[in-house]
């Protein structure tokens, strides 16, 4: 009897964690649609792409657009925070420059270089999957300039797409 009720919990653990894996890439595939619909003409970059143009010469200018506690929790090495919603003239950075935006999931920063293009921005680009995704492949974050692992889930059912492990507890607003 001991180790049927062994299995059966062993088996109601990975069916959990299997229903986690398959809701998130099912969360992913309708976010991503999602910001291809909203933003068509908005350009792309995966995490894997942004790792090598930060590792190599030319590095982009990061725009973090997220509130000020989403950043405060971690954000990408030498990110510049953007406030959601803002207008590009908020930023002071030459229209040929290349330049990556981040958010989240990408839904915000999706937005925000949408804006950056129609001002005449020339070289914008957003990260799809963004700052979770990154953090989801153990890409590296900072806080107060030291490593972090953490990341601000922005709400709870966002926060669904944020491996635990990188998921910040009590976060604040």
């Amino acid at each position: 009897m001991k180790r049927f009720l062994l299995f059966a919990v062993i088996l109601l653990i990975l069916g959990a964690i299997s229903a986690a894996l398959y809701s998130q890439r099912i969360g992913w595939r309708l976010i991503n649609a999602k910001i291809r619909a909203d933003f068509p003409e908005v350009r792309r970059i995966t995490t894997g792409e942004l790792a090598a143009a930060l590792a190599g010469s030319k590095k982009p200018v990061l725009l973090d657009v997220r509130t000020k506690a989403e950043f405060d929790v971690s954000h990408l090495e030498g990110a510049i925070r953007v406030e959601p919603g803002s207008d590009p003239a908020a930023i002071s950075i030459p229209k040929d420059k290349a330049i990556v935006t981040y958010c989240s999931v990408g839904y915000r920063s999706a937005a925000f270089a949408k804006k950056l293009s129609e001002a005449g921005y020339r070289n914008v680009t957003n990260v799809e999957g963004s700052i979770f995704r990154w953090a989801n492949e153990n890409r590296p974050l900072v806080h107060d300039g030291q490593p972090a692992d953490k990341v601000h889930p922005y709400n709870r059912l966002w926060g669904m797409l944020l491996d635990q492990s990188h998921r910040a507890a009590n976060p604040g607003k």
